[in-house]
């Protein structure tokens, strides 16, 4: 489904500032594979998303997304067949539109001034009454207005009304309480499951990292160090997981924010 062969990428080449930020990465998600990952800060996993998203060129290799090469396809063109969610609530919808609106959006019936069929506000309401957020009675009210938890949970909804090849979430709980980031997280492992959606999610939490998916990632360096799935990655605890870590890294995993989630956890 999707397949990374040796991607690279350096920024500001030549200058003082040169930082390599992917080396020769290579990645095969199967189709159905719901994989996490986690790292340190500047490990390389945001810039491995906007590799995939086509923000950049990559200096080398090439990106396969259902079997057909997207190395050099421009971003509004891949946006078709790849949904993402950032940290940041705020990104991913319109504040100043309603819910519905952007919810026709999302459907490709327009959004302002454009008129919502009585058949697509049923099946809004319908979609968001699965949220369980209350939100399918509040379809007029503007985006902005919405908690960040909601309006998360939103952009999930409009990522994946007509389902896409490939998910990207970029920390999309982050940001929220953990009460709250942990309904978004059961809304998407019930989205994902449901659409069987290959996915690809960015994580800080070293137990949502071992809990969600088939999956799990490891990156540092712009390198992916570990993969572990199956029955290699069944049992395996947060401690586990920071001495995998050690010995495929040579380095002790010090972000802040993951050894926090770590004591939260444990």
């Amino acid at each position: 489904m999707l397949k990374l062969t040796n991607i690279s990428k350096t920024f500001n080449q030549g200058t003082v500032n040169e930082k390599t930020a992917l080396s020769q990465v290579s990645l095969h998600l199967n189709r159905g594979d719901f994989a996490t990952i986690i790292g340190s800060n500047g490990a390389g996993k945001s810039t491995m998303f906007n590799a995939i998203c086509g923000d950049f060129l990559t200096d080398n290799g090439t990106i396969e997304l259902d079997g057909k090469d997207i190395t050099f396809q421009p971003p509004h063109t891949r946006a078709r067949s790849i949904g993402r969610l950032f940290q940041d609530p705020m990104r991913g919808s319109a504040p100043g539109m309603s819910i519905e609106e952007n919810l026709a959006l999302a459907a490709g019936h327009g959004g302002w001034f454009s008129r919502i069929s009585r058949a697509d506000k049923q099946r809004f309401r319908e979609q968001l009454a699965l949220l369980n957020m209350g939100l399918e009675d509040r379809m007029k009210q503007p985006v902005g207005l919405l908690s960040g938890g909601q309006r998360q949970a939103l952009t999930l909804l409009m990522a994946t009304m007509d389902p896409p090849k490939l998910l990207l979430l970029d920390e999309h709980t982050a940001a929220l309480d953990p009460a709250t980031a942990e309904k978004v997280l059961q809304i998407t492992r019930d989205v994902v499951a449901k659409h069987q959606i290959t996915t690809l999610m960015v994580t800080h939490n070293m137990q949502n990292a071992l809990d969600l998916g088939n999956r799990t990632l490891m990156m540092d360096s712009g390198k992916i160090i570990l993969d572990i799935q199956g029955k290699e990655r069944e049992g395996l605890t947060v401690n586990d997981l920071l001495e995998r870590f050690h010995a495929g890294a040579g380095k002790t995993l010090d972000n802040d924010r993951i050894l926090l989630s770590k004591r939260k956890n444990t």
